[in-house]
């Protein structure tokens, strides 16, 4: 299984900072071993899609999509409109719109329905708290919110890519072990097969802090298919330290 590494910049970036990221970027790569993609706040796809254009190298993805085809909804942008400008990956559910926009279980599952309808790859992010880890439930609520996903979307399970990053890791410096993440991926396989055949072979990423100096021992792991990266992804040098470790 090709692994996938992708960046996310959260809100952060500027006209002239993507510009010497993404050149960073491009003039080190050469031919990676994975999927690789980057996924800039929504003022910049334009701006991004523009330095990626003419290589195949990096892919452009968005950090969220709405759950809504279209019409009176300030401020959401739809799948038609992210395809528009050649977004092939879309984060769905991460922790901080759960968090701080409230997003539900279902919201998350009807943005990947329309992510899917429209042809980009949902990368659909599940994981728990401190305070769930710590009463035991990790596996319980991640199994929850891939759950809802599945229900909705049974039939296109395959194209999915699924993001395992426990918000006690997210910013914070801390990670998962290897081995910590390894047992939480390796639930959320099961939870696939047990779906269908063409769902075990999901991409399932590693996102709580990855780093330079932590890659090659998360992604040795073998149910980890990859990374999605955010305070690394801004430093040209970090990602493709990350990048490279997938060889």
């Amino acid at each position: 299984m090709r692994k996938l590494i992708a960046g996310n910049w959260k809100m952060n970036g500027s006209l002239a900072a993507n510009e010497a990221l993404v050149r960073a970027l491009l003039a080190g790569l050469g031919q990676p071993a994975c999927d690789v993609a980057v996924c800039p706040p929504a003022a910049y796809l334009a701006q991004v899609q523009q330095l990626l254009a003419g290589g195949a190298a990096v892919a452009l993805g968005a950090q969220d999509v709405s759950e809504h085809e279209g019409g009176a909804y300030t401020g959401n942008v739809s799948a038609a409109m992210l395809r528009d400008f050649g977004v092939r990956y879309a984060i769905v559910g991460h922790s901080e719109r759960r968090q701080y926009q409230g997003e539900t279980d279902l919201q998350v599952a009807r943005k990947v329905q329309r992510a899917l309808a429209t042809g980009i790859s949902p990368i659909v992010c599940v994981g728990e708290t401190l305070a769930e880890r710590e009463q035991g439930l990790t596996e319980f609520i991640v199994r929850r919110q891939l759950s809802a996903v599945m229900a909705l979307n049974a039939a296109r399970l395959a194209d999915i890519v699924v993001a395992y990053e426990p918000v006690w890791a997210i910013g914070t410096g801390q990670t998962a072990t290897p081995e910590q993440a390894q047992q939480v991926h390796a639930a959320l396989r099961a939870q696939l097969k047990a779906a269908s055949a063409a769902a075990a072979g999901v991409r399932i990423l590693y996102g709580g802090s990855m780093n330079a100096a932590n890659a090659a021992t998360l992604l040795a792991q073998p149910d980890i298919d990859g990374g999605l990266i955010g305070g690394a992804a801004l430093k040209a040098a970090d990602f493709l330290t990350i990048v490279g470790a997938c060889a």
